[in-house]
């Protein structure tokens, strides 16, 4: 069971959404699809996914076209068993032009703590590398690195 579970708190549901970041910035696609239930259904962008063998899909193409994808997300607001976050990230394509890719999720979780739905809105901003924010080694951002509010997004 991935906890935290709901109802959520305060504390818990930022436990939450830094499990979450922490899941993708490992660009796993097999980890991430466990914290979502079976028949998750997501939108993400104009695209509808259903199911974790969707979810590893959708993944694994995502991460092959967004190298080097660093993300950050923070809490915006959570109620019961639903979480909203706000999130930016950075990435290049294999010409070498990078971008920050900011975004709102809203989130609903079963009462296992596994996530049942996903609603991702997401726009791209064109970068230049020397305007990039996120630099720490691939993986999990560490602790001491700034958030979003902390950079100004």
């Amino acid at each position: 069971m991935p906890a935290p579970l709901p109802p959520f708190t305060q504390e818990t549901a930022a436990q939450k959404v830094r499990l979450a970041e922490d899941g993708w910035n490992s660009r796993d696609p097999q980890r991430v699809s466990l914290v979502y239930t079976q028949n998750s259904q997501w939108r993400n962008r104009a695209e509808f996914v259903t199911g974790r063998a969707e979810i590893v899909a959708f993944l694994t193409r995502k991460w092959a076209k967004e190298l080097d994808y660093r993300l950050i997300k923070e809490l915006w607001a959570f109620t019961d068993n639903r979480i909203a976050v706000r999130f930016a990230y950075e990435w290049h394509d294999d010409s070498g032009n990078w971008f920050r890719s900011y975004g709102n999720e809203n989130w609903e979780f079963d009462a296992e703590g596994l996530m049942q739905r996903r609603f991702a809105c997401i726009n791209d901003l064109p970068i230049r590398e020397s305007d990039r924010k996120f630099h720490w080694p691939l993986g999990r951002r560490p602790d001491d690195h700034p958030g979003l509010s902390d950079l100004g997004l």
